[in-house]
Parts: C-alpha cells; sequence; structure tokens
C-alpha cells in the first residue's frame, strides 16, 4: 500500500531535519576542532568509576584549595551548565509522561482523533531531536567543539547523542507501527531491547564534573539518581516486552509500562544537580 500525502509529508519532513542537523554538525569551521584542554582538578572530575564511594563523605570536607576557587566567570559558566542540563532532563521527562499518558488514553482518544494514535511516539521524536541539537551547547553551532571533536574526546557528549539516537529509534519504529507499515515480528522487540540497552548505559553515564565545595556529594546524588531511571526504563521495558508476548497478564503489562514511563518521567521532570 503506498504512503498517504500526509505520510509522505511527515517522513520527507523528518528525513530532512535529521540531514540537516547532521550537515550543521559536520560543517563545523576548522577553529571548533582543536580547543584547550586542561588537566581537572580533583572535585571536578566527572567520571567517579572504580572510585571508593565510602571515602566521599571524607573528600567532601576536605580543606579547599584557595588556587582552585573558581572565577566569577567560572562560576556563571557553571551555573548556565547546571540549568541547560536541568532543563534537558525536565524537557525530556515531561515528553515522556506526556507519550505515557497519550499511550493510556489512545482508545478513546483514536475513536474522535485517529492521528492520535501517533501522538505517543511523537513525544520519543521530539525528545530525540531536541537531545540531539541542544543537549551539549559546547558543540558547534553554539559553542567551541566540533561535533567529531566532542563525541570522541568527551564520553559524556557521546553518551547524551547515544540516548538521543535512542529515542529518535524508539520514536521511528513504534510511529511505524502505529500506521501499520511495519508489522514484522521482530519490530515488536525493538522498544524492549532498545530501551533495556539505554538503561545499562545510564548506569556507566559520564557526568561532567561539579564544582564548589559540595561537589562530592552532587556527583553521588547525581549518580544515584541516574541509578533510579535506570530502574524505572528497565521496569518499562521488561513490561513493554511482556505487554507484547501473547502472554496471559499481556493486556495487564500493557497498561503497567506507561506507569513506569510516568514514574520515569516524574523522576526526569525533578531532577536536580
Amino acid at each position: 500500500m503506498p504512503f498517504t500525502r500526509g505520510e509522505k509529508i511527515f517522513w520527507y519532513g523528518l528525513s530532512f531535519v535529521l540531514l540537516a542537523i547532521c550537515a550543521v554538525y559536520l560543517a563545523a569551521p576548522a577553529w571548533t576542532y582543536h580547543p584547550p584542554v586542561h588537566q581537572k582538578p580533583a572535585m571536578e572530575m566527572g567520571d567517579m568509576s572504580g572510585m571508593d564511594m565510602s571515602n566521599m563523605s571524607d573528600m567532601a570536607d576536605m580543606h579547599h584549595d584557595p588556587v582552585l576557587e573558581e572565577t566569577p566567570a567560572q562560576k556563571a559558566k557553571h551555573e548556565r551548565d547546571k540549568r541547560e542540563s536541568e532543563f534537558n532532563h525536565h524537557l525530556s521527562g515531561i515528553l515522556v509522561i506526556l507519550a505515557a499518558v497519550f499511550f493510556l488514553a489512545q482508545p478513546a482518544l483514536t475513536r474522535r482523533w485517529p492521528a492520535a494514535a501517533y501522538a505517543w511516539p511523537m513525544c520519543f521524536l521530539i525528545a530525540g531531536i531536541f537531545l540531539l541539537v541542544f543537549s551539549d551547547t559546547e558543540i558547534w553551532p553554539f559553542g567551541y567543539m566540533s561535533f567529531i571533536y566532542a563525541i570522541t574526546n568527551n564520553p559524556e557528549d557521546a553518551q547524551h547523542k547515544t540516548f538521543a539516537l535512542i529515542l529518535l529509534v524508539l520514536g521511528v519504529i513504534e510511529m511505524l507501527r502505529a500506521s501499520g507499515r511495519l508489522k514484522a515480528a521482530w519490530s515488536a522487540w525493538v522498544f524492549p531491547v532498545v530501551a533495556l540497552s539505554g538503561c545499562v548505559l545510564l548506569l556507566f553515564h559520564h557526568h561532567g564534573g561539579m564544582h564548589g565545595p559540595d561537589a562530592m556529594k552532587t556527583m553521588v546524588s547525581v549518580q544515584n539518581q541516574h541509578v533510579k531511571f535506570a530502574e524505572a526504563g528497565a521496569g518499562a521495558a521488561v513490561c513493554k516486552a511482556l505487554a507484547e508476548s501473547n502472554a496471559k497478564w499481556h493486556g495487564i503489562f500493557s497498561k503497567i509500562w506507561p506507569l513506569f514511563l510516568i514514574v520515569l518521567g516524574v523522576m526526569l521532570a525533578m531532577y536536580s544537580e
């Protein structure tokens, strides 16, 4: 069955937007690829893997070396980075909540507006596009790093773009399934497998350096929040898999997995650093 005019407009438009984003990223001028790199003090470390978490409280109470005190300009930048990170999490949380609500309300909505079946995967597409563009504004065209340099030298940037890709894949597959264009059995397992992979990645998420007297305490709090995100996401992925199966309770799980999404969305909307 050929695509309708509306479907063609949507898929051509989405393809154009993604290609335009890629073109802008890859067109970064030469001066962006080689930003200065300095040794970071201990209180700015973003990767806590392998560290003895039992010593965190002692490290947090250490006397601060005046040499490491931030300048007003550095403080302003770190505060902007903090607000940006929190806003990205909050917006993503709102879109995740909306996706879950649209899915739960889909039977009632589609009776009057058949197009409502596309609302919940559209939330994932919007979140994916937003994170792809705005998750790391130190990357060209907003900042001084080229896209290639950033994702090959900064694990946090690479992971953020991976999360954006995960959201885009989920949105595209579920949009095709909602339209009836994709009916292959394997397509039902894309959401559980990809979502679960994202949850595992969250457990190893490399977050940017924390600053100030409570840096270590903040880092522990951020890591704990990401673990909770992973737990809620894993619950949604497993229940989605059971809902897609022919198991006896698949109807119940089809109502439970969006509830896990709502929990995840609320936690994202309450994220703080």
